[in-house]
């Protein structure tokens, strides 16, 4: 009996250890906004820009009346934040949907170490969390078991020196049209997660995803179709550096790991550093904000590389998703304006259709 003591306690002292070496969010408390009119969601917008100088950090992106916004608060911020969203020209109502985020993630990392998994698939751990190693050694793993349909590629390395490391998922059958004639070359599909280090579910999902078609070709006839008739290439995580931090120093970091123009203030957000109206809307030339879109378009060799890799494919891909965490959002172009693209039917149409098939999965986005 005393032996189990002396385990059980070691046991949680080493994940004490574990958790205790992240960033320390004790007391920081996730607050739910409810904004009623345009003014005081250009209003929010406009604050949350300068918001990461009192440790106030925005996790949703949409500002609009529709859907609630959630902000994180340190705890020497709250007060004045609640003065702030009471003021005559806010008047914006919200919960306290967690009082003590550091609780949150010390629960999730017990619960990961200690949980044991329900889906083990080839020495694999389908609802849990992975570090970038492990990842990668899925890669492997999928290549190794599924060879006549999955082969790895490299899009290069990142600022650090990681491998961007990816998954290619292609039949032997010819894809054919709507009329039954083939194609002269086959289209392809990219996916890619983890652009935002913090997103866990992100890499996560998309490896889930990857399985589902491995497991399922040649059993799963929507599955078989839908592998026949695209070439589907997945990175699992985009920004490999900020990934590994999130594991290391700070869960809820959210960049790369480049260097900035500012002293202390490293990283820049990878989904904003794209070349198409880059930094228009939605992004800021601070490189100490969380969404600072880089010194200039491309400026950071993880989308450079994702750009370049993409560019050398002889226009084969027709489908991008970039997957996301958090806000239950299906989003399409554009972000930068309100005008509708030329084929904004065909997308909406084609949203819809996603939206309502993941709602009737569960019953929600």
């Amino acid at each position: 009996m005393l032996a189990h003591y002396f385990v059980a306690i070691f046991l949680l002292s080493t994940i004490n250890s574990n958790v205790y070496a992240l960033k320390a969010y004790s007391r920081y408390q996730l607050w739910r906004l409810y904004v009623t009119n345009n003014e005081q969601g250009a209003k929010l917008l406009d604050f949350s820009h300068t918001a990461y100088q009192k440790n106030i950090d925005f996790w949703s992106n949409n500002y609009g009346t529709n859907m609630p916004i959630d902000v994180s608060i340190a705890p020497e911020s709250i007060n004045s934040f609640a003065e702030f969203l009471s003021s005559d020209d806010m008047k914006i109502k919200y919960d306290v949907i967690m009082k003590d985020i550091d609780a949150v993630i010390e629960r999730q990392n017990l619960i990961h170490k200690l949980k044991p998994s329900s889906v083990f698939v080839d020495d694999f751990a389908y609802d849990k969390y992975h570090p970038i190693e492990e990842i990668h050694a899925w890669i492997d793993k999928m290549v190794k078991t599924y060879p006549k349909l999955a082969t790895p590629f490299k899009v290069g390395k990142s600022y650090e020196k990681r491998e961007m490391k990816g998954l290619k998922i292609s039949s032997n059958k010819r894809a054919v049209k709507v009329d039954g004639t083939p194609v002269n070359k086959k289209k392809a599909v990219w996916w890619d997660g983890g652009i935002h280090a913090r997103e866990w579910i992100s890499p996560a999902t998309i490896i889930y995803m990857v399985h589902a078609l491995l497991s399922n070709y040649d059993k799963d006839p929507v599955i078989t179709y839908f592998v026949d008739q695209f070439d589907y290439y997945i990175l699992p995580v985009f920004n490999p550096d900020g990934y590994a931090y999130t594991w290391t120093n700070n869960r809820l970091y959210r960049k790369n790991r480049s260097n900035t123009s500012e002293s202390g203030c490293i990283g820049v957000d990878l989904n904003r550093n794209w070349d198409y109206h880059w930094c228009e809307g939605g992004a800021t030339h601070d490189p100490c904000s969380g969404t600072f879109c880089g010194s200039k378009p491309f400026s950071e060799i993880e989308t450079a590389q994702v750009s370049r890799f993409i560019s050398t494919h002889n226009g084969i891909f027709v489908h991008y998703i970039n997957f996301h965490a958090y806000s239950q959002l299906w989003m399409s172009p554009w972000a930068y304006t309100l005008t509708k693209p030329e084929q904004f039917k065909l997308q909406d149409d084609g949203s819809a259709k996603a939206v309502q098939a993941l709602r009737a999965v569960f019953g929600k986005y």
